[in-house]
C-alpha cells in the first residue's frame, strides 16, 4: 500500500517554483530595507543622551570635570544651541538623501541592482559605524558627525529605488496594495529594531548604538551579493502581468484622464515606447514626470513624509521632555508609533486594492490624521495608556498614506500602461516620488528644530498644516476616482434595469 505524502511536504510542493522565488525575493528585500531603516534610527535615540538633565544623573566618584549643569553632556551638544545642532545632524543626512535620490533612480536603472544594493549597504554600514566611533575616539567636533551623517544619507539612496524595482520586477498588479502594504512594514520594523538595539547601549556606551546597526546592514550587503535575484528571467521564471485591463470602477473617460490614454502620440506628451522586439531603454527624468499622477503623488508625499520623519527624529526627545521618560524608555515607547504604522500601511493597501482608489485611500487617512495629531498633543501626556493608544493610532494614520505612495503607487506608476510594458521606468519613477518626499523629510526635522524652542504645540500645528497640504495635492485625483465610481455604479444600475 502506497503511503500518503507527509502534510509538510504537501504544503511545500503546493507552491510552484515561481512562487518560491517570488517569496524568497520578497523576504530578502524586506530584510535589506529593514537594515537600512535600522541604521537610520539610532540618532533619534542617542539625542536624549547627548544632551540631558544632568541634575538627575549621579556624578561618578572619580569625575574631575567642571561643576556645572552640563557635566554629563557630550560636547558640542552641551550648549544652549543643542537643538539647532541636532537639526544640523538630521538635515545633513536628509538633505544629502533628498539630493542623491533624484540621481539614484537613474543609476539604478543602468546598473546591476545586486551590485548597487551591495555597495550601498556596505558603505552605509561604514558611515553608520563611523558616527559611533566618534564616542570611542572622543571626537567633539560637530563637522565630523555632520560629514558622517551626510555621506550616510547619500549612500542610503541606493536602497529604496533598488528594492522597489526588484519587487516590481517579480510582482504584477493583482494584489499589489496588500502585498506591498505587508512588505512595506520593513520601514516600521527597521525603526523598531533600530530603537531597541540603540536603547540597549545608549546609557552605557552610545557608540555601540551606531556600530551594531552598522555591522548588521553590512552583513545584509554581503547576503545581497550572494543571493539576490533581480528579475524572473534570470532564473527562467515566468514574468508577472504588470498591465491589466482598465479599472472597472472607472469609466473610460476617467481612466484616460487619470492614467492617460495609451493611444496618445509622442507629440501629445506620451512616453516613447520601444518596439516589442527590442530591449526597452531606461526613460529620462522629464519623461517620467509626464506619467499621469507622478507629480501629484510626489508633492503629496513631500508633506506626508515631512510629518513621518519629524516623528522619526524627534518623537523620542518629545516623549522624554513632555512625559519625562529616560532615554531608553522614550526610545522604547516611540516604537509604538512605528508599530501603528505597520497596521496603517497594510490597511491602506487592502482598502486601495478593494476600491481601486489609491488617492482616495491616502486622502481619507491624511484627513483623519490631522485632528488625531492635535488630540495626541493635548492628552498624550495624561497617563501611559493614553500615550500608547494615541501613538498607535497616529502612527497608523500618518504612515499609512506614506507607505502606500512609496510602494504600490510608485510601482503602479512605474509600470503604467502608457509605458507599454517598459518596466525600466520603475526605478526612476520611484526615485522621483521618494526624492520629492525626501525634501519634506529634510524640512520636517529642520523646522521642528527651529520651532521646538518656542513650544511643542507649534511643532504639532506645523505637522497638522502639512497633513492638510498633502490632502490638497491629491484633490484632483480623488475627484476623478470618485467620479469614476459614480459612473460605474450608474452603468451597473442601467444593466440591472435592462
Amino acid at each position: 500500500m502506497r503511503s500518503s505524502l507527509a502534510p509538510g511536504i504537501k504544503l511545500i510542493t503546493s507552491f510552484s517554483r515561481d512562487s518560491w522565488y517570488r517569496g524568497f525575493t520578497l523576504f530578502l528585500t524586506f530584510l535589506f530595507y529593514t537594515s537600512y531603516h535600522l541604521s537610520r534610527k539610532p540618532i533619534s535615540i542617542v539625542k536624549s543622551e547627548l544632551h540631558r538633565n544632568c541634575s538627575n544623573v549621579v556624578r561618578p566618584l572619580n569625575f574631575t570635570g567642571s561643576n556645572n549643569e552640563t557635566w554629563c553632556d557630550w560636547a558640542p551638544f552641551d550648549q544652549d544651541n543643542y537643538q539647532t545642532l541636532f537639526g544640523a545632524l538630521d538635515n545633513s543626512f536628509l538633505v544629502a538623501y533628498a539630493i542623491g535620490m533624484f540621481f539614484s533612480g537613474i543609476f539604478g536603472e543602468r546598473l546591476s541592482l545586486r551590485y548597487y544594493l551591495t555597495a550601498g549597504m556596505l558603505l552605509s554600514g561604514f558611515f553608520t559605524s563611523l558616527v559611533g566611533l566618534g564616542f570611542y575616539w572622543n571626537i567633539h567636533n560637530i563637522w565630523f558627525y555632520v560629514f558622517a551623517q551626510a555621506m550616510n544619507g547619500l549612500v542610503q539612496t541606493t536602497g529604496w529605488p533598488a528594492v522597489v524595482s526588484c519587487v516590481g520586477n517579480w510582482f504584477g498588479k493583482g494584489k499589489r496594495g496588500l502585498i506591498m502594504g505587508v512588505w512595506n512594514s520593513h520601514t516600521s520594523v527597521g525603526n523598531i529594531l533600530g530603537s531597541l538595539i540603540a536603547g540597549v547601549f545608549v546609557s552605557s556606551a552610545w557608540g555601540l548604538s551606531f556600530i551594531v546597526p552598522g555591522i548588521i546592514i553590512g552583513v545584509m550587503g554581503v547576503i545581497c551579493f550572494f543571493f539576490l535575484v533581480e528579475k524572473p528571467e534570470d532564473v527562467n521564471c515566468s514574468l508577472p502581468q504588470h498591465h491589466c485591463e482598465q479599472d472597472p470602477n472607472l469609466d473610460s473617460t476617467a481612466n484616460e484622464e487619470i492614467f492617460g490614454s495609451p493611444s496618445h502620440s509622442l507629440a501629445n506628451g506620451s512616453i516613447p515606447v520601444e518596439p516589442a522586439n527590442e530591449e526597452p531603454k531606461a526613460i529620462g527624468f522629464m519623461a517620467a514626470l509626464r506619467i499621469p499622477g507622478v507629480v501629484e503623488f510626489s508633492l503629496c508625499l513631500l508633506f506626508a513624509k515631512l510629518v513621518s520623519y519629524t516623528f522619526l527624529y524627534w518623537l523620542p526627545l518629545y516623549i522624554a521632555n513632555v512625559a519625562h521618560f529616560d532615554a531608553k524608555g522614550a526610545g522604547d515607547l516611540s516604537t509604538l508609533f512605528d508599530l501603528g504604522g505597520i497596521f496603517g500601511g497594510i490597511l491602506a493597501g487592502v482598502v486601495s486594492d478593494y476600491t481601486g482608489g489609491r488617492a482616495t485611500s491616502c486622502c481619507v487617512m491624511l484627513i483623519a490624521a490631522a485632528p488625531m495629531l492635535f488630540v495626541y498633543n493635548r492628552i498624550g501626556e495624561y497617563g501611559l495608556g493614553t500615550t500608547i493608544g494615541m501613538l498607535l493610532l497616529c502612527g497608523g494614520l500618518v504612515n499609512g498614506p506614506y507607505a502606500l505612495i512609496t510602494t504600490a503607487v510608485a510601482a503602479d506608476l512605474g509600470t503604467h500602461e502608457s509605458l507599454r510594458g517598459n518596466s525600466r521606468a520603475l526605478s526612476t519613477v520611484t526615485a522621483i516620488i521618494d526624492g520629492t518626499g525626501s525634501i519634506g523629510a529634510a524640512l520636517g526635522p529642520l523646522l521642528a528644530g527651529l520651532i521646538s524652542p518656542t513650544g511643542w504645540n507649534n511643532v504639532f500645528y506645523m505637522l497638522i498644516t502639512a497633513d492638510i497640504l498633502a490632502c490638497l495635492f491629491l484633490s484632483r485625483l480623488v475627484y476623478k476616482e470618485v467620479r469614476g465610481w459614480c459612473g460605474f455604479y450608474t452603468r451597473m444600475r442601467g444593466f440591472k434595469e435592462i
